[in-house]
């Protein structure tokens, strides 16, 4: 495993706000929103992340999905405002990656691996699983930093 650096917030890549570019997302299932914003923001030291996603749907219709504060320690946290999951358990890869497991009352759903490109401008997120239908999921959405 490779040695983590200590990140500050200000040096923390994921610190900040990224939004979705249309163009470059791949919705092989599912539909694609209008648009999507995460925000991430840090905690006092020692306490975590906080994330906040808000969505606009492909019908026009609002969604805020909010996950935190969490710690990059495996366990499940608590989601609100998500309609397929309602926690996510995150571990850090290193600096530039992270891999999460959604979960709906406890039974996994999702896989998501979250990827920041090394210039810190690109973030790439692909999800798996099923939705709450029971569908399969396969989305690739990038993101471009604020």
């Amino acid at each position: 495993m490779t040695e983590r650096t200590t990140l500050t917030a200000q040096s923390d890549p994921w610190i900040g706000t990224w939004k979705l570019n249309l163009t470059k997302s791949e919705y092989r299932t599912g539909m694609l929103p209008r648009s999507r914003t995460t925000t991430y923001e840090a905690v006092p030291e020692g306490m975590g992340m906080k994330k906040a996603v808000e969505v606009v749907n492909a019908d026009g219709t609002r969604t805020k999905v909010v996950t935190g504060p969490y710690l990059y320690d495996g366990k499940p946290y608590p989601v609100t405002g998500a309609k397929d999951y309602d926690a996510s358990s995150y571990k850090r890869v290193n600096d530039f990656t992270y891999e999460a497991t959604r979960t709906k009352a406890g039974k996994v759903v999702q896989t998501v691996i979250n990827v920041i490109s090394a210039d810190r401008k690109t973030r790439t997120v692909t999800t798996t699983g099923t939705d709450v239908n029971g569908q399969q999921i396969n989305i690739v959405n990038v993101y471009d930093k604020q």
